[in-house]
């Protein structure tokens, strides 16, 4: 109970959450190209690239998300054979239209960090501190670690390790649009934005907003994931079967944890909800 487990991507809803600090005080804007080097050429087409892409996974980058197979995957090239994860995801080419594709990116989320870092001003030493003195510390996850690349850039898509209390914390948070024992530690809406879904296409069943998964999509007519459970789930997820899911409608939190690469989100996780949420008591 008190082990760090590696988030994988649930470590990209830990990032979203952060972003929202910098969005918050204007140092980044939602509608805007954030500060990428590689794109600094006025003629470069990604400069139409805003954080709300990158938030919601639809960039248009030409990137390979794939763990199976590794000949050619940019996700498995950019953790285990770069140095820098962000620099390598901004120098892919534009595949489409910025906002018009959904396409799962680890690489999105690393820029996402280092836009932060950028934005914020911050050393490297700053960088490292962040998530510990704007959201670990504030809400007691006193076992979260955020590793961070070669270049010293918090790897924001992946590297995010806790024990599974402090991910229920992390949960908690969310629930609570960001409140904490009555102190504001994240912007109010900034949850709400979070959760709400893309209008992008090629999600295929499951709904995404900000580095959330969704049960619903983008409209009720797009269905849901489990359509017997409450359509206000919204989870951070993580590679091998890590989650955090989040029920605004049941007050309810919860965590799985564990190495689980052949588990089954559709059909077990929804069972294990089930299963939760039928031992809870209701209002």
């Amino acid at each position: 109970a008190d082990r760090r487990h590696i988030g994988w991507s649930m470590s990209k809803t830990v990032t979203a959450a952060l972003a929202g600090l910098l969005v918050e005080d204007a140092r980044l804007r939602l509608d805007e190209t954030p500060p990428t080097p590689e794109w600094e050429r006025p003629d470069d087409p990604r400069r139409r690239i805003t954080l709300d892409h990158l938030l919601h996974m639809a960039s248009g980058l030409d990137f390979k998300e794939s763990y199976v197979d590794p000949i050619g995957s940019d996700v498995l090239t950019m953790l285990y054979a770069s140095e820098d994860t962000a620099s390598y995801a901004a120098e892919a080419p534009l595949k489409h239209d910025p906002g018009s594709v959904f396409y799962y990116s680890s690489g999105t989320t690393n820029l996402i960090f280092r836009t932060m870092i950028d934005a914020g001003g911050f050393t490297a030493e700053d960088a490292a501190r962040f998530p510990h003195e704007a959201l670990f510390a504030r809400i007691g996850m006193a076992s979260a670690v955020f590793e961070t690349d070669a270049a010293g850039t918090p790897v924001g898509s992946s590297y995010v390790w806790a024990s599974p209390r402090d991910w229920a914390r992390f949960g908690q948070l969310l629930l609570q649009d960001g409140d904490w024992e009555g102190e504001r530690v994240l912007p109010e809406g900034w949850v709400d934005y979070l959760r709400a879904p893309t209008n992008a296409e090629g999600r295929g069943g499951w709904g995404y907003g900000g580095q959330t998964w969704l049960n619903a999509g983008a409209d009720v007519a797009s269905g849901f994931v489990w359509p017997d459970l409450p359509h206000d789930i919204f989870m951070a997820s993580g590679h091998d079967g890590q989650y955090v899911i989040v029920i605004p409608s049941r007050d309810c939190v919860i965590v799985r944890l564990g190495l689980s690469r052949d588990f089954e989100p559709e059909r077990q996780l929804g069972q294990l909800i089930r299963e939760v949420l039928a031992a809870l008591p209701r209002d």
